[in-house]
């Protein structure tokens, strides 16, 4: 292992400029430190005074932050190292830190980084309802959220968060299984205007009530994630067909109630359905059994 490097930099040739000489502001922040990965920052400002005074610097003006540059596996000390003094932050994903992040290492950053636009907690079971208020409260900007597999939001956390995020535009809940039609609902009355993507996947709780309100106050909706809602049936459907002229996506694969016939007019207007229409179905069926491919013409 090579010895660490003094802030002075040694000896050097006559007329030699070393890196730090140049102008940190000008040149090292916007240019050579924005190239660096964050994993490589972390190397960086172990090798001397001056160089951990300059990563900090550039740590502190960070506009996004995503903890998979960093490693699937980041230490607690790493993130508060990284994030002490970040204050203007607009991009937020912690899905890398989901085994052990809590509110008492959340919240303080949520505090200095009002700017946030764009947050992703997903799988971060440690958190509480604590955090996601805290979010609501301090970022009146946010516009994307991601709570994927965070079992503890519930329908009063949900309630915090339509109420003081006016411009929420996209929101992933799949697998909040505490989430039932009535927090659905108030979230579409509240904030139904501005949502353009909404993912409700994998929740046995969630049916027709729900996607019926949220089409009569989406407009906007683009694109609506429903797979393994058990509960939503045709009706939900064919309501979405009628209130949602912007919808350019539709997931409702393990829907068993959802008919082909709901499913028809969203087809013909164009939405990307990740189900297959039955005679599609039916003729891949067939090819798939010896001896029928040869006479089998898919574009049927």
């Amino acid at each position: 292992m090579e010895p660490p490097m003094e802030p002075s930099g040694g000896e050097q040739e006559p007329g030699a400029v070393r890196l730090l000489d140049l102008p940190w502001e000008d040149v090292l922040l916007p240019h050579v430190l924005n190239r660096v990965p964050l994993c490589q920052l972390l190397r960086l400002q172990r090798v001397s005074r001056a160089f951990r005074a300059l990563v900090q610097l550039h740590l502190a003006g960070l506009r996004r932050f995503d903890a998979a540059q960093v490693g699937l596996q980041i230490p607690r000390a790493a993130l508060a190292r990284l994030l002490r003094d970040a204050e203007g932050l607009q991009e937020l994903a912690l899905a890398p830190c989901h085994e052990w992040l809590s509110d008492e290492d959340l919240v303080p950053v949520l505090a200095r980084n009002s700017q946030l636009r764009s947050v992703a907690l997903g799988g971060c079971g440690q958190l509480s309802r604590r955090a996601l208020g805290a979010l609501a409260e301090g970022c009146p900007r946010l516009q994307r959220l991601s709570l994927a597999h965070c079992d503890w939001v519930d329908g009063l956390a949900l309630r915090g968060l339509a109420d003081r995020c006016p411009a929420l535009e996209e929101l992933d809940l799949t697998a909040c299984r505490q989430l039932k039609d009535e927090a659905i609902v108030y979230l579409a009355q509240r904030r139904g205007a501005g949502l353009r993507s909404l993912s409700l996947a994998v929740n046995a709780n969630v049916g027709d009530a729900a996607v019926q309100e949220l089409a009569r106050n989406c407009p906007e909706l683009q694109h609506l994630d429903l797979t393994g809602c058990l509960r939503v049936g045709s009706d939900g459907v064919r309501t979405l067909a009628e209130y949602c002229p912007a919808l350019r996506s539709l997931r409702v694969r393990h829907c068993h109630h959802v008919a082909e016939s709901s499913l028809s007019r969203l087809r013909k207007r164009g939405v990307d359905i990740d189900v297959e229409p039955p005679l599609h179905q039916a003729l891949v069926l067939l090819q798939d059994m010896a001896g029928f491919a040869p006479f089998v013409n898919l574009q049927v």
